[in-house]
Order: C-alpha cells, then structure tokens, then sequence
C-alpha cells in the first residue's frame, strides 16, 4: 500500500488509464469507448443509473472480463488481464456486490484463500497476526474464528474488503459497498475510506447514490446506457446536476404525497413475538394496525426484528406468540400461498434469496409466486402469450434494461433485479403490500418512480407496510411512523407530528411518551 497522499489539487500520473473500452454481450454492448483515468491517491466514483454498464466496466479492469477493444494501463505499462488472479498480483483488488464469501468456512480462512502464499497452512498464526493488525489499522471488529453464516451484512462486507487489503494492493475497487449496509454501517465505511485514501491508496466507488458521490469522493465519472457522459470534480458539482448526467432528464427528488382518508383495517397485529435464527427473541409483544390507503412506516436500525416481522407475516416464519389477522383472518398459521391469495404482496429484504430464482429467465420470474393465478394459467397449463404481455408491460414501465425477457435473471444488474420484484408486486395488483427497503439498490430516477408507484398504490386503497433505515424514504411516505428497537415498538407517531431528532432517538433505544 502507498506511505503518502498527494495534495487534492495536484494528482500525480495515473495509477490506472482505460481507453476506448468496449464489452459486447449477445444482444447488447454493455460498454462503448469508455475513457477512464484513476489517479494515485483518490477516491474516484463511478456513477450510473442501473445497468449503464459500471459493474461491467470495473470487471474488465478487474480481469473477470476482457474487453473486446479498448486499452487498459497500469502504472504506465500497457496490460492484458486474462484473470481476477492476474489482476490481484498487479496490485488491483475487487468487492463486488454480492460477495463471494464460502459461508461455512471461518472469516480468517476466507481471508487467506487464494492469496497464494507459500506454506499457508504451516504459517496460520503468522497469517491471523497481519489480518489482526489490518482490523487494528482500520478500526474493524471482527470475530476472525467466526463464521461467515454467523456475520452481518457489514460484517460481510468488511470480509471482502480485508481479503483484497491482505495481498496488498494498490486500487480498491468497490462495486456498490453500501447496497446491503445501515446507514450507520455506511458512515463507519466512509470514515475507513477516507483513512485509505489519506494512506495513498486509490479507490474506484461505483455507485448511484448521490449523496454518496457528494460525501466520499474526489472526482466522478458518470455512465449512461454503456457511455461516458463526462468526468468532473466532485467539488465543482452538485446533486441535481450529476441526477441529470445520470438520466438525461431533470429528477423530483420530492414527491407529492396527498391528503388520502384511511379505511378499514387490513392488518391487525397484536402482541406478536418471534425467534429469530439464533433462537433469540427477535419479537418482543408488537402490536400495530394497518388501514386501506395507508402507508405505517417501520423506522429502525437493521436487525431489530424486521427481517423477522415480515417473515412471520408472510408465513415463511412461525410465531412464538400473539396474533395476525389479515383482512380480519388470523393468519399466523397459513402457508405463504395463502397469504399471497388474499391479496398480499411482498418485496423481500434479499432480492436474490428471497425474491428470485436467478437461473429463471426474466418473463418466468416476472410471475414467480404467481403462476396459478388468472390470467397466467389456463387450466393446468401456463398461459405463455398472457405471461409474455405481463413481462413486456412491466419490463417497459419500470426500464428493466435487458435485451430480452428471454434473457436469465442472473444476468441483470443488482438495481434491475430489484426493480424486477418490484414490478411484479405492483402488477399483480395487491390489496396490501409489504415493502422491506423497495428502493434498496436503485438509482434516482427509479427510486422516484417507485416512490410514486407506492403512492398511487396508497391513494387506490392499498395498505402498505414500508421498512426502511432511510429516514428519507420513511418521512417522504408514511402516514404513521413506527419505531423499532431491540424487537420493540418504540413509539407510533404522524408522520407530520414528529421530528427526525424524536425518532432517531427512538432508533438508538431512547424511550419518549407515545404520541400517536
């Protein structure tokens, strides 16, 4: 790793210059003549709507692919990565946004394997000395027996990182890193990465998030639909600007949320509580209704028992205790189908584990969890024409960027395959909709038309239960604003009655008098 930054306004030569890079895939060119220039010492975002061809880019620099023209150097030198591996001894290093982690194995395990050192296993306390002293230099708490199954997402997250920082590199590159994380987790994150920065090393962030690009970089290159838009200062720039590089178009980033007169209750929960994996108690006596026409928004830190109240909610966990009645039935006892028959619909908190079959090809996940239902059955046999209009209405509304809906699911990006689950959950036109974080992983302009989906959904009557750890997000929606600690409901207030500053203190544990 680098001893020393350069000054912000004086770069040296670049650590890293890509010219012309072009990437074809059957049906699309993901990349078309992308310049990129990554200077020593920088944090260099690389921002795009979802699928404008980033991860794609930075996995040609990564040797994962190589690209069909173009011109990659590397401290000056012309290179040809034919392999990650390559890549890894030049000095580049890669997180990618779904980790490759092997679950059963321990953190320091996954952190040596594949390094290529000699006699590894005769020199594990030598190894788990230089991993303990990487979590000393960058303030990480990690448990180095434990297991991966047994880490959080952040805790994951700080896997890959150390991975890539064990070989010893000089370029971080960062695909999405805060798609899983808190926004506590991602603060924590940012702080790391400027302490990298100011030790020399140079990071390539890709992402969508704006306020992200704002907080944590020094310059920014902006991709649309496989091309360059341009390359600015981040101190030159702004929000709305960089929206419009992004999308092509001006973005609302508030939307308008109208005075709507709630109906009847749609669900009713009482006293409901829930172990979670660990066989802890996850929920502890939560009780809330939720009405037509109504958005009740839960606010509260990841792993405060959400994962756990939308599961048991959707069947797929079993309650300790208490009750859930859904359209007056109790329902703790149903099956997820069921559920679903009544007109449920549910955005997952893990899109790929939870909420999609990545072998599938795009049109049969379009239906997944559907496929007995009217119109896409005849009978005992799929209707394929009615399937086909469904996926290619949704594809277009929501900008799923894809060649086909032939195409397998695996292939889509990280915000494509988020907006496909959305797109069938709002399709299928439920009566009451679960939302755990809908907006996860999407850029701004889908992020807008989601907020306005949910909306419109909310004004048709819809009862909607949001979880989300963006303030933002949950002030924007919410009619009613619940807190959750600790498997707790903290507090229930309007969401024009109470200020960030209440419910983050209700966030960290901090009991105020019910107001609502």
């Amino acid at each position: 790793m680098k001893k020393s930054s350069p000054a912000e306004s004086t770069y040296p030569t670049p650590l890293l210059e890509a010219e012309k890079i072009t990437k074809r895939f059957p049906s699309v060119t993901a990349n078309q003549h992308i310049d990129l220039e990554i200077k020593e010492g920088e944090v260099h975002c690389l921002l795009g709507e979802n699928g404008a061809g980033k991860t794609t880019l930075a996995e040609c620099l990564f040797g994962y692919y190589q690209p069909d023209q173009g011109v990659i150097r590397f401290k000056g030198k012309p290179v040809k990565l034919s392999s990650p591996n390559e890549a890894i001894q030049l000095g580049i290093g890669m997180v990618h946004q779904h980790f490759m982690l092997v679950e059963p194995h321990s953190v320091i395990e996954n952190i040596i394997l594949g390094s290529n050192e000699k006699g590894l296993f005769l020199n594990r306390k030598k190894a788990e000395e230089k991993i303990s002293q990487l979590c000393k230099q960058y303030g990480v708490d990690l448990n180095l027996q434990a297991k991966i199954w047994q880490l959080s997402v952040g805790e994951q997250q700080w896997v890959e990182i150390l991975k890539a920082l064990y070989v010893g590199i000089d370029l971080l590159i960062l695909d999405e890193p805060t798609a899983s994380l808190t926004p506590q987790e991602s603060d924590r994150l940012f702080t790391i990465l400027k302490r990298m920065k100011a030790e020399g090393l140079s990071i390539l962030f890709i992402t969508h998030k704006l306020q992200e690009v704002m907080d944590v970089s020094d310059r920014v290159t902006v991709l649309r639909r496989g091309q360059k838009v341009g390359t600015v200062l981040t101190k030159h720039t702004f929000p709305k600007e960089l929206a419009h590089m992004m999308v092509g178009r001006e973005v609302l980033f508030q939307v308008q949320k109208e005075q709507t007169e709630s109906g009847k209750a749609l669900i009713k929960v009482r006293n409901l509580e829930a172990l979670d994996d660990m066989r802890h108690l996850a929920l502890r006596g939560v009780s809330f209704t939720i009405h037509e026409g109504e958005i009740l928004g839960i606010a509260g830190v990841a792993g405060n028992g959400q994962k756990e109240l939308m599961e048991v909610l959707m069947g797929v966990r079993r309650a300790k205790g208490g009750s859930a009645r859904i359209k007056g039935v109790e329902s703790l006892k149903s099956s997820t189908r069921k559920i679903m028959n009544k007109g449920v619909g549910h955005i997952p908190s893990d899109r790929i584990k939870q909420g999609l079959v990545m072998n599938f090809k795009i049109y049969e996940n379009m239906i997944l969890g559907y496929e007995w239902n009217h119109p896409f059955r005849k009978g005992l046999v799929l209707h394929e024409k009615a399937i086909r209009e469904f996926a290619a209405e949704n594809i277009e509304n929501f900008d799923i960027i894809t060649p086909s809906m032939d195409q397998m699911t695996k292939n889509l990006s990280g915000g494509n395959l988020q907006k496909l689950i959305v797109a069938r959950e709002f399709g299928t036109d439920p009566d009451i909709l679960l939302a755990d974080r809908p907006s996860r992983g999407l850029d701004v302009g889908a992020v807008e038309y989601v907020h306005k989906k949910l909306l419109e959904q909310r004004k048709e009557g819809v009862g909607i239960l949001l979880i989300s750890e963006d303030l933002d997000e949950i002030f924007k929606l919410s009619d009613r604003i619940a807190v959750v600690f600790d498997g707790q409901i903290m507090g229930m207030y309007k969401a024009d009655e109470v200020d960030r500053e209440t419910i983050g203190m209700l966030m960290a544990g901090v009991r105020e008098e019910n107001k609502a």
